[in-house]
């Protein structure tokens, strides 16, 4: 079996673009590696933002479809976003984010590691977590971020799921992607890697109704495939199983695989390469607007139909 390779990168919904830029770049200090648009809606934004590299691992992407509504929480969805930060760092972070008014909870321990809650602007719920390993990913510390190197974040620490049937699921990551069972706890199931970075705790929630997509849901979760190879054999892997997936779609800076898991949360399988410096600069990343060759033709009209991005505030 061709198992993934850990967390790629996790897609959310925004509400409006220059709030969410604010946010994440200016009081998160992530970098936003790619300013581009939703090849599938190119009047709406795509935002990546990411370590100073972009590295596969570290990405939390944006579409602002500020016109949605709220999401309907339930089975299906994906609820929550974690990000790694260094150790003792959430006394900093906590600090922080109250003086920019965000709303947070109180630090926990969930499987052994400290967590911060907290919701974004837009509503999506997230967690910075201290890891009590290193992550096992590159990362590159951004000179231009607000947040002293020592307190960033360092990448995608993973998501949680709700599940109708849990089963189901567990049986799809384990035996089609090669995930591990790593505990349980307080109704928690997680699932990740020995050796790769990104997990994905389950809870069972049969009781509630179907999940459905809004402003401050997560859209997808990505996984890593190092190249085309290993993603076309995931891909058989997944369609032997009864899944689903898309033809591969040239995303540019990565290909991706689409489809849905058995309880319905939509999977991607992206591959590492060829990365977000093939049209940029590195010392330039997502300082204007980047689209792919195909959407060129139409970059005056695009323009003209995306509101206008000034620097994080």
């Amino acid at each position: 079996m061709q198992r993934v390779n850990g967390l790629h990168h996790i897609t959310a919904i925004a509400g409006p673009a220059q709030e969410n830029l604010d946010f994440y770049a200016g009081v998160l200090g992530m970098r936003l590696v790619k300013k581009s648009v939703n090849q599938d809606d190119p009047g709406t934004y795509h935002l990546f933002y990411a370590d100073a590299e972009g590295h596969p691992g570290t990405d939390l992407t944006f579409f602002p479809w500020a016109q949605l509504a709220p999401p309907r929480m339930g089975h299906g969805l994906a609820v929550e976003v974690s990000l790694e930060v260094p150790p003792d760092s959430l006394g900093f972070w906590g600090s922080r984010l109250e003086k920019y008014g965000a709303q947070l909870g109180s630090i926990e321990t969930s499987f052994g590691d400290k967590v911060l809650p907290l919701v974004d602007p837009h509503g999506l719920r997230l967690a910075l977590v201290e890891s009590a390993s290193a992550a096992r990913r590159p990362f590159t510390p951004w000179d231009g971020s607000p947040v002293p190197v020592e307190h960033q974040v360092r990448g995608l620490y993973g998501a949680q799921l709700w599940e109708r049937n849990l089963a189901v699921t567990e049986a799809f990551l384990t035996a089609v992607l090669g995930f591990q069972r790593l505990g349980s706890e307080n109704g928690w199931t997680r699932y990740g890697f020995a050796d790769a970075a990104g997990i994905v705790d389950l809870r069972e929630t049969p009781g509630t109704q179907r999940g459905a997509w809004g402003v401050g849901s997560v859209h997808h979760l990505a996984w890593r495939v190092e190249d085309d190879d290993e993603q076309l054999a995931v891909r058989e892997q997944v369609e032997s199983a009864g899944g689903q997936p898309t033809p591969v779609i040239d995303r540019f800076w990565f290909k991706s695989v689409y489809f849905r898991e058995p309880g319905g949360v939509l999977f991607e399988l992206a591959t590492d390469g060829p990365g977000f410096a093939i049209d940029e600069d590195r010392s330039h990343l997502g300082e204007t607007l980047i689209l792919p060759p195909w959407l060129e033709p139409s970059r005056q009209e695009i323009e003209e139909i995306l509101p206008p991005l000034r620097p994080a505030a």
